[in-house]
């Protein structure tokens, strides 16, 4: 019997992780959306500890392939020497904007589309339209000429990437002494501090999310990075992110015999299916719909919101906030952070009604 062909493993790979990672945030209601809303509005931390914990689980489980020499994390697109700070913090802060007014990230998006709601179907429209065009369309020239405002070349201050072991190795600690502190500090840190609190500890639901969501990144870097190492034709690095996986797949679908299938097309498709299974199991499908203008006009805006900042960040909450910071890319931790007051700000305009408001409120004590 003769091999399966590596694309056929990487994708099949891709469809697995995809329908599990549904499957467990439409039963455990894992959302960073959510997580940013519960902790400004209510006061409530579990799910945006259920965040970090994830985070951590992924920090220390990729940073161990890349220690152990099995995936070379160096490679993938978040450690490029190229820092765009700039993008990443301005395109975090509109994707973490359109997150809120969409009612959810690109990951939620596309498990409530799943289980039923049309109103995310609209969303996730707009952001694949939206992050096509801006990677590869008609905003691209504007975004290549915004990138060559702000982005450093670290290649050329001697500097092989841009991730924290890297620059810390450039100041004279040992790489791998570097890269082992920072995985324990951080990773572990974090994952620290989201045990801690016995409440948190007692949501078995949110734990198995935490996780499993955090396994998943590491699973994609190691289908990726070790089924798709191949001699001849190598699979790119990859894990979970889901604003231009969601735009190819729009391409995908409308071409199919001129586009290839690729693992993050894969994951798309099988984030859907999975959420569609699971809410059929445990009943939880509905069809829902729009209840009022003002509602379309929040989703279509949050869904360009995040096609665009997504693009500019090189990634969604999940792509940059999970997979990103698991390589320990500085551009990761600055979008994450724009991804998070941007959150915060969406949640004060929702409160506030208007914009100017809503800013005086993000500073102001509560």
């Amino acid at each position: 019997m003769s091999e399966l062909p590596i694309a056929v493993l990487v994708n099949g790979g891709g469809l697995l992780l995809g329908l599990v990672f549904g499957a467990l945030v439409q039963r455990t209601n894992f959302c960073t959306m959510g997580a940013i809303s519960d902790m400004a509005v209510m006061g409530d931390w579990s799910r945006f500890r259920a965040w970090l914990l994830a985070i951590g689980i992924a920090i220390l489980g990729s940073q161990a392939l890349h220690l152990t020499g099995k995936v070379n994390l160096n490679g993938a697109i978040y450690a490029t020497p190229n820092l765009g700070w700039l993008g990443a913090l301005l395109g975090g802060l509109a994707f973490g904007f359109g997150m809120v007014q969409a009612g959810g990230c690109g990951s939620r998006s596309l498990v409530r589309f799943g289980a039923g709601n049309l109103k995310s179907l609209v969303a996730l429209l707009v952001l694949g339209i939206t992050a096509y065009a801006t990677l590869r369309g008609l905003i691209g020239p504007a975004r290549l000429w915004f990138e060559g405002l702000s982005v450093i070349d670290l290649k050329a201050r001697g500097l092989p990437t841009q991730t924290l072991p890297d620059l810390l190795a450039a100041i004279g600690i040992a790489p791998i002494a570097a890269r082992s502190g920072l995985t324990l500090l951080i990773g572990g840190g974090l994952t620290a501090f989201a045990l801690s609190d016995r409440e948190f500890r007692a949501k078995p639901k949110l734990l198995a999310a935490s996780f499993g969501i955090g396994l998943i990144a590491v699973a994609g870097w190691a289908i990726t990075g070790i089924i798709g190492n191949d001699e001849f034709d190598p699979v790119p690095l990859a894990s979970v992110t889901f604003v231009a996986p969601t735009g190819d797949s729009l391409i995908y679908l409308m071409t199919f015999t001129g586009a290839t299938l690729t693992f993050g097309i894969s994951t798309v498709g099988g984030m859907i299916l999975g959420a569609f299974a699971m809410a059929k199991l445990d009943g939880s499908f509905r069809i829902e719909s729009f209840a009022s203008r003002e509602d379309l006009v929040g989703h279509l805006i949050g869904g360009a919101l995040m096609g665009v900042g997504g693009v500019f960040a090189l990634g969604c909450s999940i792509g940059q906030g999970l997979t990103g910071l698991s390589t320990l890319a500085l551009g990761s931790f600055i979008a994450f952070g724009g991804i998070f007051l941007g959150g915060l700000l969406g949640v004060r305009y929702l409160e506030e009604g208007n914009l100017p408001d809503a800013v005086r409120a993000l500073f102001a004590p509560r």
